[in-house]
């Protein structure tokens, strides 16, 4: 079969098989998740064989640091990925759940009711691990779903797209609910973008330039976030040890993520105090600082940052300071540079905590907590799908809520409209 003839034929699949899910029941899902779980460790070493191949072909072929980082699969990953279907298992089943209702003044029942999104094609760079946590996040919501990783994940998704074929299978499931793209060729994601009268929903997960690809080329709604340029802002009232050990968090923990710190703001009366302390901790740990003015004064060490370091997504271990005079500044510098994913506060002053949490309009909003808990396992929806910022039809990580809509329901006894 043709390229297009392939990814048509999944597209019909994939519909034909949502309509089978949208009414499975929740005891039937679970087990269906249990057993991909089960099987995904069983098949442990496959699939870590199957990835050194990608890693040996990256590493071959230059991927930087980071992106070797996300394709690689360990015991860990594994571990993780059984420990996050097991979580989505037990979650509450949104289907169905009725989540609001009221009585018209002429007896009509109306209701509002969960039900699955339908079709939902992800297209993602490296993280095997989106294989497993988008199937799982969309087969717990009803819904089918379509998956095209990164030809640099090839073999690792194909040896998990097996993997759930083989669980859904035992369990009575439709096989053709979770489907992974089994051709490398690029020419896949222009296909599968035009598919819309069989797949709704398209969400992107990689870097900026794959993000804006799929929205400038798409035909289906898509779910985005072009970057996470997250912010901590150290506030006059922070506990100073506090505030070194998040941002250090956020920086250092994992700095090849969407949920990284990227900028870090202080307020000037603790500059002098805060920034030899914490630039050493971050000089200890390979951190390169860009900073303002003021900041390189403290920090002599650290480089002048320019105008493109303020909205720069380093995804690495690359790192932009400002001393801001006042609370005003750090928000003012966040409406400007955030991309509405990740900030946070560190203080004492509680007043000043709900201040921030209002006038800051990003999708995850912390106080006195790293960056890196904007993740779904982490708030506990369970493994996410992804982390919207475009606020239509979901804002910040997608658990399985997120994956439904709602129709209105009506009940009536001969109501007719005059």
């Amino acid at each position: 079969m043709s390229v297009e003839s392939t990814i048509i034929a999944m597209a019909k699949a994939a519909k034909a098989a949502s309509g089978k899910m949208a009414t499975c029941p929740s005891e039937k899902k679970n087990k269906a998740l249990i057993r991909i779980a089960d099987k995904i460790e069983e098949a442990s070493s496959h699939i870590q064989e199957e990835n050194n191949k990608d890693l040996e072909l990256a590493t071959a072929d230059g991927l930087s640091d980071a992106m070797i980082d996300r394709l690689t699969v360990k015991d860990a990953t594994i571990k993780s990925m059984g420990d996050g279907l097991r979580e989505v298992a037990g979650l509450h089943d949104p289907v169905g759940a009725v989540i609001k209702s009221w009585t018209r003044p002429n007896g009509l029942e109306i209701s509002r009711m969960r039900i699955p999104l339908g079709v939902v094609g992800i297209i993602y760079e490296s993280r095997p691990n989106v294989t497993v946590d988008a199937a799982g996040l969309c087969l717990k919501a009803g819904n089918a779903v379509v998956l095209r990783g990164g030809s640099e994940a090839h073999h690792s998704n194909q040896a998990l797209a097996s993997v759930v074929s083989r669980a859904l299978k035992e369990t009575g499931l439709p096989e053709n609910a979770a489907q992974v793209v089994p051709v490398r060729d690029r020419e896949a994601v222009n296909i599968l973008l035009k598919q819309e009268a069989h797949i709704d929903l398209i969400i992107p997960r990689g870097g900026e330039g794959l993000i804006r690809f799929v929205v400038e080329n798409s035909k289906i709604p898509v779910l985005k976030h072009y970057k996470g340029v997250c912010h901590v802002y150290v506030d006059e009232s922070a506990d100073l040890k506090m505030a070194e050990d998040i941002c250090f968090n956020a920086k250092v923990q994992r700095p090849g993520v969407c949920n990284a710190m990227e900028t870090m703001l202080v307020h000037a009366s603790l500059a002098d105090k805060f920034l030899p302390s914490m630039g050493k901790r971050f000089k200890d740990a390979n951190v390169e600082i860009r900073g303002c003015q003021k900041t390189c004064t403290i920090l002599t060490d650290a480089s002048a940052a320019t105008q493109e370091d303020w909205p720069a997504e380093y995804l690495g271990l690359v790192l932009a300071v400002k001393v801001v005079d006042n609370m005003d500044q750090a928000v003012s510098h966040i409406s400007e540079y955030s991309s509405d994913h990740t900030e946070a506060i560190v203080t004492s002053d509680y007043s000043r905590a709900r201040r921030f949490v209002k006038e800051v309009g990003s999708s995850v909003v912390l106080v006195n907590a790293s960056t890196r808990f904007n993740d779904g396992g982490e708030l506990g929806l369970g493994a996410e799908i992804g982390i919207s910022t475009s606020r239509l039809h979901a804002f910040g990580p997608m658990g399985v809520d997120e994956l439904t809509t709602t129709k209105f329901v009506v009940f009536g006894d001969g109501q007719v409209r005059v």
